[in-house]
């Protein structure tokens, strides 16, 4: 099966090169042309533009920023959608609002294509050791087709019924990631301001039943002052809006995430959205100095 992949940024080139690596029969396409020299070198062809893409493929991943870069992509509401996605499967591996992917749905599948959602969870190091957590969605048929075709990329693969059903675990996931970085970071910011060794506090943390991948993950960040970017601020901002746009519809309540997502707003008005979410501890700071 051949197999195409469109959207090579923080988190799509890791994942594109190991399917590249395991052998999969991969094309490849992305608008800033350059990130694609290490997926030809990596044994990878080259798409001209998606269009390209789309004719060689069978099955193809599309790891874009948001809807606005998914519908560029495929032309959508153009003439050249039909005859871009008819007869392939289209996955959406990206985070949008439920809504949207819905909607997009019914858009391949009137085009005579099929369409599955795979959202992940885990940031750029889990995509580049293959230590992925994908939930799909989408007609029985489709995921079948794409669940092996993620074993290169996923320590873990999850169907959980129809579409948005994905999306809707990813933000669920989410939310928790929010909330548990948001208040590592703080309890840091806490033990340094009270004059406390900072590496002790963390020995002390992650000999104990909280630790985590995650805060494995992000202590040494924090110790270091390293934020280069795992998982962008940003993008983090991003996800913390659909998950209360969600909460909202659906008349739930999110008090712990808006408290994050105002930090995160904080975060990236301060300048620093291209930034690993760790970045918060900016935001925190800059309130305690206030």
């Amino acid at each position: 099966m051949n197999v195409g992949f469109i959207g090579l940024g923080v988190m799509g080139t890791p994942m594109a090169l190991r399917l590249a690596r395991s052998g999969t029969p991969l094309v490849v396409w992305n608008r800033t042309a350059a990130r694609t020299a290490p997926l030809r070198a990596a044994g990878a062809e080259v798409a001209a533009d998606p269009g390209e893409l789309f004719a060689r493929a069978d099955v193809v991943f599309l790891m874009l920023a948001d809807d606005l870069a998914i519908d560029a992509t495929l032309g959508r509401g153009g003439p050249d959608f039909a005859a871009l996605v008819a007869g392939r499967t289209v996955v959406h591996m990206g985070t949008t609002s439920p809504e949207y992917s819905r909607a997009l749905e019914a858009d391949v599948r009137a085009a005579g294509g099929s369409y599955v959602e795979a959202p992940v969870s885990g940031s750029r190091v889990p995509a580049e050791n293959g230590e992925l957590v994908a939930m799909l969605a989408g007609d029985e048929p489709a995921v079948r087709r794409v669940r092996p075709l993620l074993a290169p990329l996923c320590a873990e693969t999850f169907v959980c019924g129809p579409a948005p059903s994905a999306l809707l675990m990813k933000l669920s996931v989410n939310l928790f990631l929010i909330t548990l970085v948001t208040g590592f970071t703080e309890a840091f910011h806490f033990a340094e301001r009270q004059g406390l060794d900072r590496r002790l506090f963390l020995d002390v943390l992650g000999a104990g039943p909280m630790a985590s991948p995650v805060s494995r993950m992000k202590a040494p960040k924090l110790l270091t002052g390293d934020f280069s970017v795992q998982a962008a601020a940003l993008d983090v901002l991003k996800n913390n809006r659909l998950i209360a746009e969600a909460a909202r519809k659906a008349d739930i309540a999110s008090p712990l995430l808006d408290v994050c997502h105002a930090l995160f707003e904080e975060t990236v008005s301060l300048g620093h959205g291209d930034e690993d979410m760790v970045a918060v501890l900016r935001a925190i700071r800059a309130r305690t100095q206030a």
